[in-house]
């Protein structure tokens, strides 16, 4: 295969690592990542395995070829049953929730140029989540919970950023700003819970804690569209996040309008984390999980969107088929799951001393 080169004035440079697609006879030339591309089929690959096991995995175990008979309304009766009302929507469920999070979390990081700023830990998944509850439990208010999940994390989001000002949302200041708002929210779910009947709360509960056996076909279907909807202008704006990582005085000379490219991914994220929290509630971690392994993954300081994405909905399928089958017949929710195993990962970030210097 020849060496891939950007034409510029009838001159090839070199492009090593790139593949070179060439639309509109050659008029535009984007150079596409070979390492990126082959590590985006390498997570949707694992995806489709982990869906695969998690549809097969459980109290009736099917082999991987009655789970894909099942699927195209082929073999027993009983297996379509398992398949297709019992288990498909859970792993659907879970693909959506973690690539919205983690997707949310990428762009949030890039936003505030700090790696910690993710939307569970500064607090708005918790403010989704009081909401939500509060639609649950119907305190006075009327909306649907994914509505109001919206409602709450754009809420705590004007708040942190109020409150953080501009200098702050690099720093320490933006996270502890986060952490006192979510800390709030949380509180508000607590008093929320405490003072309604006790089978109004335990319906409520399972968006406290994080599970995907909240999950409601409504909730779902919107929540898929919007990733949809979402994630497509998110790939577009990354390219102007790339450059939004660096100085300031960059972005601005290279002609970009920094301040519609913070507020276009601020809703993409705030959107992505309502939709998210309205259908699983607060799951921790795979916001940041989801982005850190993507990069790691990538090898490169950008913004690896799909990447994350990807990353985010194999962590939280992997985490609920954990949950699942780990203390069989007892089911551990998926919130749960992601918080044991990606606690020490921040105790790590936080104690190293690159990290830190990051801040």
């Amino acid at each position: 295969m020849p060496t891939p080169s950007l034409k510029r004035n009838n001159t090839s440079l070199p492009l090593a690592g790139f593949w070179l697609f060439n639309a509109f006879q050659q008029k535009v030339s984007l150079p596409i990542s070979q390492r990126t591309t082959w590590v985006n089929l390498g997570l949707l690959l694992s995806l489709l395995v982990a869906c695969t096991a998690s549809l097969s995995l459980g109290s009736v175990p099917l082999s991987p070829t009655e789970v894909w008979l099942a699927l195209i309304g082929k073999g027993s009766a009983m297996h379509q049953l398992v398949v297709q009302e019992l288990r498909l929507m859970r792993v659907l469920a879970g693909v959506g929730t973690g690539a919205a999070f983690a997707l949310a979390g990428c762009l949030m990081q890039t936003l505030a140029r700090n790696r910690l700023a993710t939307p569970g830990i500064i607090g708005i998944d918790n403010a989704a989540t009081a909401f939500a509850v509060a639609s649950v439990v119907g305190v006075g208010i009327s909306l649907a919970p994914p509505a109001m999940s919206l409602v709450g994390a754009l809420t705590a989001t004007v708040l942190i950023f109020a409150l953080a000002g501009g200098s702050g949302t690099q720093g320490y200041r933006f996270i502890v700003v986060g952490l006192g708002i979510g800390a709030i929210a949380g509180a508000i779910t607590q008093l929320i819970l405490s003072s309604v009947a006790l089978d109004d709360a335990n319906a409520a509960f399972p968006w406290t804690i994080g599970s995907l056996n909240a999950r409601t076909p409504e909730a779902l279907t919107l929540l898929l569209i919007g990733l949809l909807v979402c994630w497509l202008p998110a790939l577009r704006l990354s390219k102007g996040l790339n450059v939004l990582r660096l100085s300031e005085t960059i972005p601005i000379s290279l002609g970009i309008n920094v301040k519609r490219l913070r507020a276009l991914s601020l809703i993409l994220a705030v959107i992505l984390t309502g939709l998210a929290v309205a259908v699983a509630g607060p799951v921790g971690m795979v916001a940041l999980l989801g982005p850190e392994i993507a990069r790691a993954l990538c090898r490169h300081r950008g913004v690896p969107v799909l990447a994350s994405a990807l990353t985010g909905a194999l962590l939280m399928v992997l985490a609920d088929l954990l949950g699942r089958i780990m203390l069989a017949p007892l089911e551990i929710p998926v919130g749960l799951v992601t918080a044991v195993v990606g606690s020490p990962y921040l105790l790590w970030m936080l104690l190293s001393p690159t990290f830190r210097s990051q801040l």
